[in-house]
């Protein structure tokens, strides 16, 4: 991209707009995790821990 591009897109990063999305993405996916984690199942007090990510296995044909 050219300089004048990167310089833009640097200043947004650095801007309140940048930091607004960033919240309302981030409740957004923590909304959907939360709705996630009750479809299967999970509990309130479990909600609680911070959760960890298994990588699943490749399985081969």
């Amino acid at each position: 991209m050219s300089g004048a591009f990167e310089k833009s897109f640097s200043d947004f990063l650095d801007s309140s707009q940048y930091d607004q999305a960033a919240e309302a993405l981030f409740s957004m996916v923590r909304i959907a995790y939360i709705a996630g984690w009750k479809a299967a199942g999970g509990d309130a007090e479990q909600m609680q821990k911070t959760p960890e990510l298994f990588l699943r296995k490749q399985i081969k044909p």
